[in-house]
């Protein structure tokens, strides 16, 4: 989206020139830095308070989710980046709408100074910070899936009495969610790296065999022996088998 909205700048630059041609260049130089200071410590005075004050003021927030350090403050106030979302709010303005061609000047100003500026400094403002992925997203999806194969398991033990005929596909779900439960991610990070390896090469067996039925069906489709909604209808289900897989 951010590469379209260059285009379109690329597309509309030259007649929002044209239009501004009897501007002096210094009084729209100074618009522009004047707006591009603007976006950019307005966003300072905004991410502030909004990430202190509701933690001074609420306990229960504080609690929850501590004051972060200012360093990732400013880091998270210098990351406000625009593109497509302002280029499209600009160009909806009517052709008649007035200063229309000096508020696309500005707009395609604020996008340059902060997808390009502001973008291609942020990692440098990080490794200056020395600011890292905490590991809080993998631990709670980590927790997540160990309670969400722990009542698997429970109800498959549950399931059992109720459906002795069944046997065989209960003892499939079982092992494939120990087989899940087995490839999570532990507090040892050696261990970690040994099971994260298993599970990516038994990842890579399912997705050969997945690709190999696909390529199946799709062969059968083009010898017209199945039509392309029965094609799509087992596609599907391979694409989702797919996905459970890598869930």
């Amino acid at each position: 989206m951010n590469g379209f909205a260059f285009i379109l700048i690329g597309l509309q630059l030259q007649p929002v020139v044209r239009g501004l041609a009897g501007r002096p260049i210094g009084e729209l130089a100074l618009q522009v830095l004047a707006i591009v200071l603007t976006v950019i410590v307005g966003r300072f005075v905004w991410v502030f308070p909004a990430t202190i004050l509701p933690r001074l003021l609420v306990p229960s927030i504080r609690a929850k989710d501590p004051i972060p350090p200012m360093r990732a403050i400013v880091v998270l106030s210098w990351a406000g980046l625009r593109g497509a979302v302002s280029l499209a709010a600009a160009l909806a303005l009517p052709p008649d709408f007035p200063e229309r061609n000096l508020i696309l000047l500005l707009t395609f100003a604020v996008i340059l100074a902060t997808l390009v500026g502001q973008g291609l400094t942020l990692p440098l403002l990080l490794h200056w910070f020395r600011l890292a992925d905490d590991g809080r997203t993998e631990r709670e999806e980590t927790l997540a899936r160990t309670a969400a194969t722990e009542a698997g398991l429970a109800e498959v033990s549950k399931l059992r009495p109720k459906w002795p005929d069944h046997i065989p596909l209960l003892d499939g779900i079982e092992s494939s969610l120990r087989d899940r439960s087995e490839h999570l991610p532990t507090e040892d990070e050696d261990e970690s790296a040994e099971r994260r390896k298993e599970r990516l090469e038994h990842e890579e067996i399912r997705h050969d065999v997945i690709t190999a039925q696909r390529t199946a069906v799709i062969q059968l489709r083009d010898l017209g022996s199945i039509n392309d909604e029965v094609l799509r209808s087992v596609e599907r289900e391979l694409d989702l088998e797919e996905l459970r897989m890598e869930g």
